[in-house]
């Protein structure tokens, strides 16, 4: 029986990732950048008001607020001449003298010689002249040219994930396109002469076509482009040009319901001429007798999965998930795992490592980690796939480990979603 770890060796050493392309920015989000992103212009491109009010010199304000008298020793409020309005999107440049006053919005031009704005509420809103209550230092509610970046700067950086501010900025810096590495393509077929689509009714011991809906949503989760082809025909020429016309347009193929018996065997020998599929037996519960080789002439990675939706579901996040995850360039492929704390106990089977449904939580007092595993006994719940669904988890348990007591510490991978 192979170890879990020696089968992930094996599938991830196929992993190709597919050549970086130059995609809209638009359809950049959730993909890595592939290049270095070097801005040609400053961002902002010129010095402009950063908030409502009034562009000026800061030596003109400055004895704002102070107690200022007339030779008669009466109070005097320091005002200033509006000598026009620059609004955002003005291409009008406009020279402020000393002792005047500019009105301007938020993103407008700076007039020349201005050196601060003096927002609103430092005034009387007044607009042939303007009454100033408190004064600015220079630099004050400025953007100045290249404040957020500068020609030569690199505004993305290679192996950045591109998220809503990554496409923000790149629209900021003038590139409407951008090379990232693109989302593997991956074809989910099922066999099985038992299944019937979901939009039919199942006869006496047909079942519903679960694995085909399940593996595509978990791979596009994970970030591959998806074709479901559905239920393939069983019959060896007919599975065969299913499969070919699939290897020809994917990165990763996966077959469920192709493991164990004499269906295991009929998909091999259909598939036989397109290269070899080795089904093992693989150190983990669920799923442990699953299929993997490369077929066709790019020898496309190819996955043989269990009938039963939740094994299968398990073997393609262990399996299948961090080879999309290497394709689309991510640094770290497998997912995120914590320590937690049992609230019950815990059984698994001798010399496999188990991979078993649980519900994460978190002790409000102390913050620790608390785990429950979902589901009765190992084997006799394998098939429960309502227990998947509730599950934000899975519990790794070690191949030595078959007793785990309330309270222990155990390995958790998180199964957090998209979005």
């Amino acid at each position: 029986m192979r170890s879990v770890e020696e089968q992930q060796t094996i599938v991830t050493a196929a992993a190709v990732a597919p050549r970086p392309v130059r995609v809209a920015i638009s359809e950049a989000q959730g993909l890595l950048c592939a290049e270095e992103v070097v801005t040609e212009r400053p961002l902002p491109g010129f010095d402009q008001a950063a908030i409502d009010g009034y562009a000026v010199r800061s030596v003109d304000v400055q004895a704002a607020g102070t107690d200022i008298r007339d030779d008669d020793g009466a109070p005097v409020e320091l005002s200033l001449p509006v000598v026009g309005e620059v609004t955002a999107g003005s291409r009008q440049p406009i020279r402020l003298q000393p002792r005047q006053a500019v009105k301007v919005d938020t993103g407008a031009p700076l007039p020349t010689l201005a050196d601060a704005v003096l927002p609103l509420d430092r005034t009387d809103g007044g607009r042939a002249r303007v009454k100033i209550y408190k004064p600015v230092r220079s630099g004050d509610y400025v953007r100045r040219a290249g404040d957020d970046v500068q020609p030569g700067d690199v505004a993305v950086r290679a192996g950045t994930i591109i998220g809503a501010a990554q496409v923000g900025l790149l629209a900021a810096v003038g590139r409407d396109k951008v090379l990232v590495h693109p989302r593997p393509r991956l074809s989910v077929i099922s066999v099985g002469g038992e299944l019937v689509d979901v939009d039919r009714t199942p006869g006496p011991g047909q079942v519903y076509d679960v694995n085909s809906y399940a593996l595509a949503a978990a791979a596009r989760d994970a970030g591959a482009d998806v074709n479901r082809v559905g239920i393939a025909n069983a019959d060896a020429r007919r599975l065969r040009e299913v499969v070919e016309g699939q290897l020809i347009r994917s990165e990763i193929v996966v077959i469920a319901g192709a493991v164990g018996g004499g269906a295991s065997e009929d998909v091999r020998d259909a598939l036989a001429d397109l290269g070899n599929l080795e089904v093992d037996r693989v150190a983990m519960h669920p799923g442990s007798v699953q299929g993997f080789g490369q077929l066709g002439r790019d020898e496309v990675p190819t996955f043989l999965l269990p009938s039963n939706p939740v094994s299968a579901l398990v073997v393609f996040e262990v399996m299948v998930r961090p080879l999309i995850r290497i394709a689309l360039g991510r640094r770290q492929p497998m997912r995120r795992v914590v320590t937690a704390r049992t609230v019950a106990p815990i059984t698994s089977i001798e010399h496999r490592k188990g991979f078993l449904r649980g519900q994460l939580m978190r002790d409000e007092a102390t913050g620790e980690y608390l785990v429950q595993a979902l589901g009765g006994a190992p084997g006799a719940s394998s098939h429960l796939l309502a227990t998947l669904a509730e599950a934000n988890c899975l519990v790794l348990i070690d191949p030595e480990i078959t007793e785990v007591r309330t309270g222990d510490q155990v390995d958790v991978a998180f199964l957090a979603q998209r979005g």
